[in-house]
């Protein structure tokens, strides 16, 4: 006498298709939510960026990995000065009325994704409010100029200085250097490729070739 009982098997498998679907249903459901309520990054935006950034940074040593890119760039003290020093990423009105922030020109080109969102860390098409800097020794005395340079689409780039001595030095050291602090500080000393990124005509980088590389900080 046979104990298979093709009824039953089809029945306990449709119970177990039901499940799957309503997990999957559930799991959309709870993304869609974040999605709609979430005032950052987009859902799996951060595990995406984490994966990317341990492959990118797999071959090196991990603690490279973890740190700011300006500590990389600069050392810790002139890393803290960076960001102290930093200007506000102020928008500029492009002809038309269309206010446009400063952003990363390898990811924005267009004045589309460049309209601030209002929160000071955003555009609307949820890009960072971004700046270039540029840390160079100063001859004559102690300290460092540095320069942050905004890049605005269809409108250039707008350079900001300011001088770090050792006083700006001192009163920064209890400056935190984080990945989210906003804005996003990008050193052009350690940018890969720096000179050969194609920009739209009339977007040329007045720095191209002129920024000197830096290998394991500055010393302070």
């Amino acid at each position: 006498m046979s104990l298979f009982r093709p009824s039953e098997t089809r029945g306990s498998a449709t119970v177990e298709q039901i499940g799957i679907i309503l997990m999957l249903a559930m799991l959309l459901a709870v993304l869609g939510a974040a999605y709609l309520a979430g005032a950052g990054d987009r859902p799996g935006h951060g595990l995406g960026t984490r994966i990317a950034n341990r492959i990118a940074c797999g071959p090196r040593e991990p603690g490279v990995c973890r740190q700011h890119p300006t500590v990389s760039a600069y050392g810790w003290d002139l890393a803290r000065a960076v960001r102290w020093l930093a200007p506000d990423p102020t928008s500029v009105t492009r002809p038309g009325g269309v206010l446009l922030g400063p952003v990363d020109f390898r990811y924005c080109q267009r004045p589309g994704c460049a309209v601030p969102a209002g929160d000071d860390r955003l555009t609307t098409s949820n890009r960072r409010l971004t700046l270039f800097t540029e840390v160079r020794r100063l001859k004559a005395s102690e300290g460092w100029t540095i320069k942050y340079w905004f890049y605005r689409p269809s409108i250039g780039w707008e350079l900001v200085e300011r001088k770090a001595g050792p006083e700006e030095i001192q009163a920064a050291s209890g400056t935190r250097v984080l990945l989210q602090d906003s804005p996003r500080l990008v050193p052009l000393e350690i940018l890969p490729g720096r000179n050969h990124y194609d920009l739209p005509a009339g977007d040329e980088p007045p720095w191209r070739w002129k920024v000197r590389p830096v290998y394991g900080g500055w010393s302070t």
